[in-house]
């Protein structure tokens, strides 16, 4: 997205990987590397969640829309899990990536305070697949806000507290 002068607007975001086999981490590197330029060196922990894979948080700063392009570039991975955040700006909102292997990705907008944005025609689907009795508005609901997401990333998000985190800059 341009902003006012015609430039690319500069955000932050945060990526979690929550789990990866430790051939797959210097990949990760790279391909954030090639997102966001520069090289990226993060330092892995081993993730207590599940044995034989490792985790890392990485800060970054970078134009708008570079959390899209860390997830593009991450989704389909097997055995990592992940989630990239991008804070939102004066000319464009937030956005929340998370990704597992089962699940594939979630996206969502996020507004000023991380609240998750939920466009009217996607509630308005909801509804009438809850109606025609297919599901319930509550499982449409949850589907919406990333529960499942949630729900499989909660172990991976609590054995990683306290862990250090990184900050990135993008090269310009």
């Amino acid at each position: 997205m341009l902003d006012a002068d015609g430039a690319q607007g500069t955000t932050r975001g945060v990526l979690f990987v929550h789990s990866a086999p430790s051939a797959l981490c210097p990949h990760v590197e790279w391909a954030v590397a090639g997102v966001l330029g520069g090289t990226v060196s993060a330092s892995w922990i081993p993730q207590p969640a599940q044995s034989g894979t490792y985790r890392t948080e990485l800060s970054w700063t970078g134009s708008t829309g570079s959390a899209a392009r860390i997830a593009s570039a991450l989704r389909g991975w097997a055995h990592l899990r992940f989630e990239v955040t991008e804070d939102p700006t004066a000319t464009s909102e937030g956005q929340r990536f998370s990704y597992t292997p089962d699940l594939g990705v979630f996206h969502a907008v996020t507004g000023q305070h991380g609240d998750i944005m939920i466009p009217e025609d996607r509630l308005k689907a909801a509804v009438v697949k809850a109606a025609l009795g297919d599901t319930t508005l509550l499982v449409e609901i949850d589907k919406l806000l990333g529960k499942p997401w949630d729900d499989e990333l909660e172990t991976f998000r609590h054995a990683g507290e306290g862990a250090p985190v990184r900050w990135l800059h993008q090269v310009v």
